[in-house]
């Protein structure tokens, strides 16, 4: 009698198929998409700092060319608010961004192998950032660049039976050189010409989703990114003078924060999130919260 109590007090374990996800706010996911198969997801976000609100849209509309191969892009579009001056004359384009995702490994369960993949991300300098009438339409940085990265993922059960998801992302990213011309977002008045060269950045984020039911999942990332000095070099011809020299330079940034948030699964191939991420410290970094709503759609 004994040991069938015993028996009976050993919680069930949560399977992995019971478990659905719409993915936490931040980490990127190690898994590729089936084959034929699209995930759209977009974001829609209000970067809160003092004296501005920028308000964007960043939408995940990814493809699985294969099953270990997924490809895509992610549309970026704001809008800035600020008090110390005008706003944005309108809805603009940021830097939009090429991915492509080659996974190396899967989880199975019962083995201690997380899901790998690595990553590779190019992203277009399409957003405005110089010949600027209002700064508050800066949406881009004018350069192209770089991202390598490693994602890994995998599962563990808690005492209770139920799932933990946890994800740890690495990613570097080398910047090229912008070619600038007056009011810019590297801090540059009109009448400049010359040359923006924004530091490369390295950035590491982890993230832990606890299964709460099949369908509520809470969430967490945890993160921190650095980014090297940008240096901007050219002169400025002011009216009536000769051109002066004019010389740049925006220190090394070391920025950390945290995103909690609550996802609610309608299914396995539909899910929402409500999250916050906050940037709490660093070093040459703006403190900020961004509420944002994402929508997850896998068909």
């Amino acid at each position: 009698m004994g040991a069938v109590m015993a028996q009976d007090s050993v919680p069930s374990r949560q399977s992995l198929d019971d478990a659905w996800w719409t993915g936490p706010m931040l980490a990127n996911s190690a898994e590729t998409l089936p084959q034929g198969h699209i995930l759209v997801e977009p974001y829609f976000y209000d970067v809160t700092s003092k004296g501005s609100d920028a308000f964007g849209s960043r939408a995940y509309v990814l493809y699985g060319l294969t099953d270990r191969l997924t490809v895509g892009l992610i549309p970026i579009i704001g809008y800035n608010r600020v008090s110390n001056g005008p706003n944005s004359s309108g809805i603009g384009l940021g830097d939009q961004i090429l991915q492509a995702q080659y996974r190396l490994t899967r989880f199975h369960e019962g083995s201690w192998l997380p899901t790998l993949a690595v990553q590779l991300q190019e992203t277009l300098p399409t957003g405005r950032y110089d010949r600027l009438a209002r700064a508050s339409d800066g949406m881009g940085g004018g350069a192209w660049a770089t991202t390598l990265g490693l994602n890994a993922q995998s599962y563990f059960w808690m005492p209770n039976g139920r799932l933990l998801r946890v994800r740890l992302n690495l990613t570097r990213t080398f910047n090229g050189d912008a070619d600038v011309t007056g009011a810019s977002v590297y801090g540059t008045a009109p009448g400049f010409r010359g040359t923006a060269r924004p530091g490369d950045a390295f950035y590491i984020g982890t993230s832990a989703e606890y299964s709460l039911t099949r369908r509520w999942v809470l969430a967490l990332d945890l993160f921190r990114s650095y980014g090297a000095a940008t240096r901007v070099d050219g002169s400025t011809d002011p009216v009536d003078a000769l051109p002066v020299p004019t010389h740049l330079q925006a220190g090394p940034s070391d920025v950390y924060g945290y995103a909690p948030a609550v996802e609610y699964n309608f299914s396995a191939n539909l899910g929402v999130l409500l999250g916050a991420r906050v940037i709490v410290g660093g070093h040459n970094a703006t403190h900020s919260v961004t509420p944002a709503i994402a929508i997850n759609y896998v068909h």
